[in-house]
């Protein structure tokens, strides 16, 4: 395995769980100007721009979490990850078009076929406990 994390069992360090903490306060605040800036009233505050400005700071509050998060030692581990991940992508042998829409068919077939078998096994257990409870 190629993978450079080094799984510790430690806590996480008090400085990561202030950054946590940061990155959770600017994603709610963006969330929070956007339904503050909601009501009508306070929507004429911004003016015509209301809509893309409480976007924007909906963008700015998670782009900016986002960015506190990476510095926390989980988000250099998620990047590491992230990092191994698409080098891992790049050896996987894709199918070619037409083995795809081969396989494609295959499925199809196999889970109409299953499908019948399942309704007709359906069928025949009612009728058989119609018939039972019937007599």
């Amino acid at each position: 395995m190629n993978s450079k994390i080094e799984h510790s069992k430690d806590a996480a360090s008090g400085g990561d769980i202030v950054k946590y903490i940061g990155a959770a306060l600017l994603v709610l605040a963006g969330l929070f100007v956007w339904f503050w800036f909601s009501a009508p009233e306070r929507a004429a505050q911004l003016g015509a721009w209301s809509g893309q400005l409480r976007a924007l700071a909906v963008v700015v509050g998670l782009v900016a979490g986002g960015a506190v998060f990476m510095l926390t030692t989980k988000g250099r581990q998620t990047l590491e990850f992230l990092s191994e991940s698409r080098f891992e992508l790049r050896k996987v042998v894709w199918p070619t078009r037409q083995e795809a829409v081969r396989m494609t068919w295959v499925v199809i077939v196999v889970v109409i076929v299953l499908s019948l078998l399942l309704g007709g096994f359906d069928f025949v257990i009612q009728k058989l406990t119609q018939w039972f409870l019937g007599r």
